[in-house]
């Protein structure tokens, strides 16, 4: 039963398989009959119908993998036209497809950057050559900026709330996000301006269909411009509110360049009849944004791209209608035209020729022509509610936008308003601060003695004690300083103090003014006890008028008249008191403000005697101050004195220095020079504070003189001329030096003192000390670092080289090749090791400077390591070459010997050179020595496998003599003896050009020649500069480079010195 139940539900599946098995290849069909009607080698136009239907079945399967397998079979490569409608339609496609396209895309990225490569030199006869390479680096250009953005679709229809959510805050993201925008829009005008400059302007062209296939693809360019000028806009005006008009003067002028690009081409679209019923172009304003006002994002409008109805443009484009009835004249077949008269028979038309078929077809035309003129009534209609429509939204749109306008004006003007809060709240605490200074005023005026005894007791110790001159110098400077601010605290006081004075005056003339208006009242009030009596009085005489019908009532008013004129004495007694007690109160206020002025005098007595006091003071700064230049002048040319008078000592003939020194030396002495010259000009526009010139001067007076000593120790070891010249440019600084500080003396000559004399005679030590260096370190010190990185780098390219080459040849010898390979192996993990101690003592080392400011502070430990490197790569380089021509059996075993020693010596001076910066207990210096004990091993087994194969080739076989005579054997021994002394001779010659060898490679490395002399077995003087000819050199297991020589007299300085260790292969 239950299997009878899923009978129907199999029948079921089974049938929607075949269902959707059928809908899926229909789809498939209808796919590819779109893709090769648009993408064909036709020179017309895209038709939207066909590109509709592929950008919905991205729709319907939800990428474009259907298009891409029709695609990638296309003629791509043998047909621009082809490649040209392929590229068009991939761009509609990225635009309006489904959002997963552009992922399908970026699988095919290569192909489509290769067609780009493939078209770039081609020419083809319609030009389509060129702009295919265009649009293939925009279709790539738009692919990676829509991957890196995903939140931006490929249609760029994204608000203004995505695009500053894409930008976010970090001010490096804006940056970069807006260059990307700037090179996409590259990207766009590049193929417009290409395409438009091929095609003529006149209407012809751009009605003909092949201008109007070159002209196709500029809609999708118009709708992304459109979006990218908006997103350029928008980004350049929050650049300029975070950052500094200079800073972004590149974007602006880049920005302006695209505009008028942009604006151009749109005014030259916007002419051809092409583009008028395809696209409703925008417009740009006559002027650029101007972005250093930040109100003009207000007057911006978003430009809006508008496209017709589509089925408008589909009518217009409306293909050829296929006949119906195959009217082709094809001869029928003998046994079909039998069922033709059947059929003419049964449904042909009568035999009289009339049908009332005839008035029906008619009638059903005369139907449809109504319907249609009906159908064509409400398209357009419907087109012009969609025209309305469209225009309301546009109006709509712009509403939108000065809206937010008008809220980014009232940003800013909160903005200001809260700027303007937090000036009045500083200037309301600085207030309060001069407040309470104005309390402190008078106990920093008695600090001002006491501060000037102090700075008197370290003059006078300063005079007493020379040798703390410089020491109590930086003391005076900052007594100096705290006297200016003294001085500028009391004239504080001096303001604080009048408006104190001018506060009382105020509080005083109030005073007097509320007193003035109690006199004012109280006359008042008596003027109305007047009013009061006239009043009386007038009722009095009224009364005396009525006569007798007042006699009544006359004793009642006489009481009353003596009540008010009690009560008139009684107020007039108190006016006068009041009137007492108002003049006592104004004496007593004339009396304090007597008072106030009189101690206001004394006050502006005191201070004027503070401050004559204080120019006191201030004098007698300015006269120690130069007292002390004085003194440090004298000093100074007792220095350089000193110096000159070593020129001419007989014992400082026998010292030398290095041309390195000197030019050290030298450029120290102008940069103090340049200090010098600032400390002059700084003293001589103030007159006051002499530190700066004084330090200046005892900097410069201890270089020059080291220079003068070092360029005579240096011209010790140069040649006659060189030193000649270098001794008299000495002279010539010292000379110059001693005239410049003799001007600093006095006071007319001291704005007058020029030390330019001085510079240029140090500069011409200095050449000199440069062309007087060797030649094997003439690397500039920025270079260093970059030649380290170079040679390390061309090391390991060497080694890499070295053991395929002996992988590639290992068929022949296996033996030596074997043992070779593994030390090329352990060659390469040595330079690896070496590599990660160098990094790792490059950032321990550098601090807060860059790696090659580390590189040029440390110019000679960087030399020892590139040349290191260089005779590690060397020498891997020999070894392989070796070993092929012992494998072709045209080289000789010796050579493979003597390479793998030069390996070995070549390792231990890497070494020694790394060991030399690197942490005692780093690791990774342990990783290096085990990585250099392994190279000897691999060196050993390389010289004992090579003596293994030599003495498998030389024949050691016993020698027969029995069949020779005595005078025969006697014979062959003198010939084997003169044999033996040919050769004795022939080593004896070889190792004395092997000495000469290695004196020219230590003359040019910059060792001089007395150290050669001792390391190859001789004991020079130590006085003598000049080795003799070189002697039969001995056989010493190590060579080591000495010290740098120092400046004699004085004490060296802590400098790195390097020792390079080198093995003499002479003994093997």
């Amino acid at each position: 039963m239950n299997s009878i139940r899923q009978v129907p539900s199999r029948v079921k599946s089974k049938r929607t398989e075949t269902i959707l098995g059928a809908e899926r290849e229909h789809f498939e069909k209808q796919q590819l009959s779109s893709i090769s009607k648009a993408i064909n080698s036709t020179e017309t136009p895209l038709k939207e119908k066909h590109a509709r239907r592929i950008i919905l079945g991205t729709h319907r399967e939800k990428g474009a993998y259907t298009f891409w397998s029709y695609a990638v079979g296309l003629p791509l490569p043998s047909s621009a036209i082809v490649s040209w409608k392929f590229c068009h339609v991939l761009h509609k496609i990225m635009r309006d497809g489904h959002r997963n396209t552009l992922q399908d895309c970026m699988r095919h990225y290569s192909s489509i950057a290769e067609t780009g490569l493939l078209w770039t030199n081609t020419r083809d006869r319609h030009g389509y050559g060129q702009l295919v390479c265009l649009y293939s680096k925009l279709l790539c250009t738009k692919m990676e900026f829509h991957t890196k953005h995903s939140e931006i679709p490929a249609s760029l229809e994204a608000t203004d709330e995505v695009l500053e959510r894409t930008a976010g805050t970090d001010i490096n993201n804006v940056f970069q996000l807006t260059v990307e925008v700037f090179d996409y829009m590259d990207a766009e005008l590049r193929l417009a301006e290409a395409v438009l400059r091929q095609l003529n302007m006149s209407i012809a062209i751009s009605t003909l269909t092949s201008g109007q296939c070159k002209l196709a693809p500029l809609i999708q360019v118009i709708q992304d411009c459109s979006h990218l000028y908006h997103y350029t806009v928008k980004l350049l005006f929050k650049l300029h509110a975070c950052l500094p008009a200079d800073t972004l003067q590149g974007h602006r002028e880049r920005f302006h360049e695209q505009f008028h690009s942009l604006k151009t081409f749109l005014n030259k679209a916007r002419d051809m009849l092409y583009f008028k019923r395809l696209i409703q172009i925008p417009g740009l304003p006559d002027s650029p944004p101007n972005f250093l006002r930040a109100s003009a994002l207000a007057e911006h409008v978003k430009p809006m791209v508008v496209i017709p109805d589509e089925e408008e443009l589909e009518e217009q484009e409306e293909d050829e209608p296929e006949p119906l009835i195959d009217v082709s004249e094809a001869q029928p077949s003998m046994a079909s035209q039998p069922q033709g008269d059947i059929f003419d028979q049964a449904f042909g038309p009568p035999s009289d020729g009339f049908d009332d078929r005839d008035l029906q077809i008619e009638h059903l035309k005369r139907e449809i022509e109504l319907l249609k003129a009906e159908l064509e009534k409400i398209k357009g209609e419907a087109q012009r509610y969609i025209t309305q429509l469209k225009s309301q939204i546009n109006s709509l749109e712009t509403e939108l936008e000065e809206q937010r306008a008008q809220k980014q004006r009232t940003l800013v003007e909160n903005e200001q308003l809260r700027m303007e809060l937090e000036a009045i709240r500083r200037r309301n605490t600085e207030h309060e601060s001069m407040q309470t200074s104005f309390v402190e005023a008078e106990k920093r005026s008695q600090a001002t003695e006491l501060r000037y005894n102090k700075l008197k007791e370290k003059h006078a110790e300063l005079v007493a004690n020379h040798a703390e001159l410089l020491r109590k110098s930086a003391d005076t400077v900052k007594m100096l300083s705290a006297t200016q601010q003294t001085q500028e605290e009391i004239e504080q006081t001096k303001q604080q103090l009048a408006f104190q004075v001018e506060r009382v005056r105020q509080e005083s003339d109030m005073k007097f003014e509320e007193q003035r208006f109690d006199m004012d009242k109280l006359r008042r009030e008596l003027e109305e006890k007047n009013a009061e009596i006239h009043k009386v009085k007038s009722l009095l005489q009224t009364s005396e008028k009525a006569g007798e019908q007042l006699n009544s009532s006359m004793a009642a008013l006489k009481t009353e008249k003596d009540k008010l004129t009690q009560s008139i004495s009684k107020k007039d007694a108190d006016l006068s008191s009041l009137m007492k007690e108002a003049h006592l109160k104004e004496y007593s206020l004339q009396q304090e403000r007597d008072q106030t002025i009189k101690e206001l005098g004394e006050l502006q007595g005191k201070l004027k005697e503070k401050l004559s006091h204080e120019d006191q003071l201030q004098q007698k700064l300015l006269d120690e101050q130069f007292a002390l230049l004085q003194a440090t002048v004298t000093e100074a040319e007792n220095i350089i004195q000193d110096a000159v008078a070593t020129l001419d000592d007989p014992l400082h003939i026998n010292s030398s220095s290095s041309p390195d020194y000197l030019i050290s030396r030298a450029e120290a002495t102008l940069n103090s020079i340049d200090k010098l010259q600032v400390g002059h000009s700084e003293y001589v526009k103030r007159m006051r504070d002499a530190g700066s010139l004084v330090r200046a001067l005892t900097k410069f007076s201890h270089l020059t003189a080291d220079t003068i000593i070092s360029g005579s120790a240096t011209a010790h070891m140069a040649h006659t001329d060189d030193a000649d010249r270098l001794t008299e440019h000495c002279k010539t600084c010292a000379t110059q030096s001693l005239q410049y500080l003799r001007n600093l003396k006095s006071k007319a000559s001291l704005k007058g003192a020029d030390p330019t004399s001085i510079q240029a005679a140090v500069q011409k030590i200095l050449r000199i000390g440069q062309d007087l260096r060797p030649k094997g370190i003439d690397v500039g010190k920025e270079e260093l670092g970059d030649v380290v990185d170079k040679e390390m780098a061309a090391t390991s390219a060497a080694i890499e080289e070295a053991v395929r080459r002996i992988d590639v040849s290992r068929k022949g010898t296996k033996l030596i090749l074997n043992s070779c390979t593994d030390l090329m192996k352990a060659i390469r993990l040595l330079v690896l090791a070496s590599t990660d101690l160098q990094k790792e003592i490059v950032e321990s080392g550098r601090g807060a400077a860059s790696v090659r400011e580390f590189y040029a502070r440390n110019s000679r430990w960087t030399e020892g390591l590139i040349s290191a490197s260089k005779a590690v790569g060397w020498g891997a380089t020999q070894m392989v070459d070796s070993a092929d021509k012992v494998v072709l059996h045209t080289g000789k075993y010796e050579e493979l010997i003597v390479c793998s020693h030069e390996i070995a010596a070549s390792t231990a001076q890497l070494v020694a050179a790394s060991k030399v910066k690197a942490d005692r207990g780093s690791k990774k210096l342990g990783v290096l020595q085990h990585a250099s004990r392994h190279v000897n091993e691999m060196a050993a087994n390389v010289v004992a496998s090579t003596k293994t194969g030599q003495d498998q080739i030389v024949d050691k076989g016993t020698m027969d003599f029995s069949g020779m005579s005595l005078i025969k054997l006697k014979k062959e021994e003198m010939e084997s003896q003169v044999k033996v002394l040919e050769l004795e001779t022939m080593l004896e010659n070889e190792r004395l050009h092997l000495g000469g060898l290695r004196k020219k490679h230590y003359e040019i490395a910059g060792v001089p020649l007395e150290e050669l002399a001792q390391d190859n077995g001789l004991r020079a003087s130590p006085h003598v500069t000049a080795a003799p000819s070189s002697p039969k050199p001995s056989k010493p297991t190590l060579m080591k480079k000495p010290a740098l020589a120092q400046k004699p007299n004085i004490p060296p300085k802590s400098t790195v010195t390097f020792s390079f260790f080198f093995f003499n292969v002479l003994n093997v």
